[in-house]
């Protein structure tokens, strides 16, 4: 008879009989609602925020007016996208040609390539434990051309944004959260998003709610919204009350209003979907933290573990090899598991892997923002060692909302089998 801890990958029995649904938590929880709708829209003929056959209010409108009450900002804006939010953000706070801005060795390279296209210059930092900015890195990386601080909540977990915030008003520079894994989190209770000078949220479809593709800016500040604003919209002159000396050229980033209404109804969906998640996120780290301690086996230090949106947990391993290894057995334990970081697996959300932007490629011959630059900016792909060795060494599991509690108690009792034999 197979012993019942024997590993599935040398033949045993998974401890999971199934693998995890998806990891979609707003996507997989569509419904009636979201069809309903998009098909109220659908049959009023207004696509466009601003007008259609009929009047009545917008539902992009109503979906800032609701996202910014669940920040706690005054203002929000809703545009196409993530990255668009980040640009529109950037744009906002005056971050222009040749300024630096910090960025984290650890986000999507979204977050980089933001701050190129409006003419910046990304400066990467380390991440530390937490697996966000390392605030005594980032004090080291400010010079007198930096603008601004772009902190990524990364995984849904809070940044250090005591120190950080402290660092930006010492050096008067302005911050920007980067918020896209983080709706529905918070730090030392104020929602993310509401802490720097503006926030920027993605409702792509992997993230917590989604729209499929899109975005949200949010501020307290007037200015920074109307700024913001005009560059979302090439006709924001026809829509501010401003005089015309103070209207700047924008792009389009609106957002319509068929996403507009499936955000509305997800939005409804944000706070017991967080809550679901922080429920198993709980009941895995008590379930496999005896384990841990007895192998050497460490977490991710969360700034504010009770704002943690709690979709995923980081343990660290003590090398690569064993941050591989216990990967790949715990996959064939049938549990949702990554190892963050291999330097011959490219990934767009650990800088080492970003060839573009550490190339300093231009879309043209003589073109790029690095022209720009105010001093000699080099890169290479081992200039944040501790981030590298830190992500090498972590392994990251899912926090499905959509798993039973008997499903939770299957993971964790893989987890444990895995690390008993292998960390």
């Amino acid at each position: 008879m197979t012993s019942p801890q024997k590993l599935a990958i040398h033949g045993g029995p998974p401890a999971r009989q199934q693998p995890d649904p998806p990891m979609f938590p707003g996507g997989m929880i569509i419904a009636e609602e979201e069809e309903a709708a998009v098909l109220e829209v659908l049959r009023s003929k207004r696509l466009f925020r601003f007008y259609g056959p009929n009047g009545g209010e917008s539902k992009v409108e109503a979906l800032e007016k609701v996202f910014a009450a669940s920040v706690g900002v005054k203002r929000a804006l809703a545009v196409t996208s993530g990255t668009a939010a980040l640009i529109c953000g950037l744009q906002a706070v005056g971050v222009g040609a040749g300024d630096e801005v910090i960025v984290p060795a650890y986000t999507w390279i979204a977050s980089a390539t933001a701050v190129l296209a409006v003419g910046g210059i990304p400066i990467v930092a380390e991440v530390d434990e937490s697996l966000t900015l390392d605030p005594a890195d980032v004090a080291a990386k400010i010079t007198p051309y930096t603008k601004a601080i772009l902190p990524v909540h990364m995984r849904g977990a809070p940044s250090r944004m005591d120190e950080l915030m402290a660092l930006a008003r010492q050096h008067n520079l302005r911050v920007v959260e980067d918020c896209a894994q983080g709706n529905g989190a918070s730090y030392k209770g104020r929602r993310l998003g509401s802490i720097g000078d503006v926030g920027c949220f993605s409702l792509q479809f992997s993230k917590i709610i989604t729209t499929g593709e899109g975005g949200v800016v949010t501020t307290n500040d007037e200015a920074i919204w109307q700024r913001a604003f005009m560059f979302h919209d090439v006709s924001a002159w026809n829509r501010l009350d401003l005089p015309e000396e103070e209207i700047l050229w924008g792009a389009n980033f609106r957002m319509s209003e068929l996403p507009a209404a499936v955000g509305l109804v997800q939005m409804q969906r944000l706070g017991g979907l967080v809550d679901g998640i922080q429920a198993r996120q709980r009941m895995l780290l008590a379930g496999i933290a005896e384990t841990a301690a007895q192998r050497g086996v460490t977490f991710r230090d969360v700034p504010d573990p009770a704002g943690d949106s709690g979709i995923h947990v980081f343990i660290f391993l003590e090398t690569p090899e064993k941050a591989a290894a216990v990967t790949e057995a715990l996959r064939a334990e049938n549990v949702s598991a990554g190892h963050v970081y291999r330097p011959d697996r490219r990934d767009f959300h650990v800088y080492a892997h970003w060839f573009p932007v550490l190339e300093k490629r231009t879309w043209t011959a003589d073109g790029g923002p690095w022209r720009w630059a105010q001093r000699e900016i080099e890169y290479s792909p081992d200039m944040c060692p501790r981030s590298l060795d830190l992500l090498g060494r972590a392994v990251m599991l899912n926090v499905n909302p959509m798993l039973s509690n008997s499903e939770m108690e299957e993971t964790i009792d893989g987890v444990n089998k895995v690390l008993e034999a292998l960390a």
